[in-house]
């Protein structure tokens, strides 16, 4: 059994980005077989939003930023993709 000490000097060195970025890729990973271009697009765009909407103060400033391409990203997928 591991000591929380332990966990807790693992997870010191993550914050709330890292947090959202696993998600994200977990998210991208679970949709990948779906091979649906506008559940691709809407999970870009949904994390997108959350990236911008997350705390200045839990995150560097660089996650919040990536959210602006991700949402414009998840925004022009969903207009290209077909039905």
């Amino acid at each position: 059994m591991l000591s929380p000490l332990v966990i807790d000097t693992f997870l010191l060195d993550y914050h709330l980005g890292h947090v959202i970025l696993l998600g994200l890729v977990v998210s991208l990973l679970g949709a990948a077989p779906l091979k649906s271009q506008k559940v691709i697009a809407s999970i870009l765009a949904v994390f997108g939003v959350i990236f911008i909407m997350a705390p200045y103060t839990t995150m560097p400033s660089t996650f919040i930023i990536a959210g602006i391409p991700l949402v414009l990203i998840g925004t022009l997928l969903w207009t290209m993709a077909g039905r």
